[in-house]
């Protein structure tokens, strides 16, 4: 079947595509096969290396407080992110200069510098000017830099989603008499979630992921800094410590992802029409108003 966009394929092109995918599945049959024979010839596939993440010790002592933390400071994170995304997202758009000036300055500053500088500029700013404890200087070093990074990038996604509404949405809660604070507020943002849904996921499971970058520096007690104290305290089982790491990564993300993917579609649903059909007396009543102004 032919539309505007496709051209159906020919016997010639069938033929093709059956045979790169061929080649495609001998080509990654091959390379998993190579992995697996890499692994097992340096002995990483022992059932002495993967036996401790089948007991609970692992997962109490090692997994269970690091995922705490992950999940912690990216909460924080997202709660204090959103908003602020949000608020100069829409400053950004302001109509006065004195508004959208220092609006932008913020948003262009903050999305330029690497959210690991954040972190550790963050983590100075906290050890040389407050009393916060070292002990939780780290979270609050973590979290700072999510925050201003990922809130400046939330604020373009925020700003994105509202240009790409078209023009006669505000053009007509103008023209009823709406000021530009309740268009934003009753017209263009209801609209523009829903879009940009999917891109505010996206930057959420990158949030989830960078806290891992706290660990890395800042000696922040996360979900990977975990796996490397489980991995010298079980014989230097690297692979299967980091492995067992990387798949509650996915499972994190995937179910984030999963959850923002059903909320979009229930947005979407509500928005549709009920399709309510009038009756006789509906429509005399609605002609009688529109011919005389009053109720007929």
């Amino acid at each position: 079947m032919s539309s505007v966009l496709y051209d159906a394929q020919g016997p010639r092109a069938k033929r093709r595509n059956v045979l790169y995918t061929a080649v495609f599945l001998v080509v990654l049959a091959a390379l998993l096969w190579w992995v697996y024979k890499s692994l097992d010839d340096k002995n990483q596939l022992d059932w002495a290396l993967w036996k401790p993440f089948f007991s609970s010790e692992a997962y109490s002592t090692y997994i269970w407080p690091g995922l705490q933390n992950t999940l912690k400071a990216a909460a924080l994170a997202m709660v204090i992110a959103l908003p602020l995304g949000a608020f100069f997202g829409i400053a950004r758009l302001s109509d006065h200069a004195w508004v959208r000036i220092p609006a932008t300055v913020v948003i262009e500053f903050f999305r330029a510098i690497p959210v690991l500088v954040l972190m550790i500029f963050g983590n100075e700013l906290y050890s040389q000017y407050t009393n916060v404890s070292s002990d939780d200087r780290p979270l609050y070093a973590v979290v700072t830099g999510l925050v201003l990074y990922n809130a400046s990038v939330l604020a373009e996604i925020v700003r994105a989603g509202i240009l790409a509404l078209p023009k006669g949405q505000s053009e007509a809660a103008m023209a009823i008499g709406l000021r530009k604070g309740q268009v934003m507020r009753l017209i263009l943002l209801p609209q523009a979630v829903t879009a940009m849904l999917p891109a505010i996921v996206s930057q959420l499971v990158v949030i989830v992921k960078d806290t891992a970058l706290g660990g890395a520096v800042l000696t922040f007690p996360e979900l990977l800094a975990s796996a490397n104290t489980m991995s010298g305290y079980y014989g230097a089982n690297t692979i299967a410590s980091f492995t067992v790491v990387a798949v509650i990564f996915v499972i994190i993300n995937f179910s984030l992802t999963s959850f923002a993917s059903w909320l979009e579609g229930r947005l979407r649903r509500r928005k549709k029409s009920t399709g309510a059909v009038l009756g006789v007396e509906d429509s005399v009543d609605i002609a009688g108003t529109a011919g005389t102004g009053t109720a007929a």
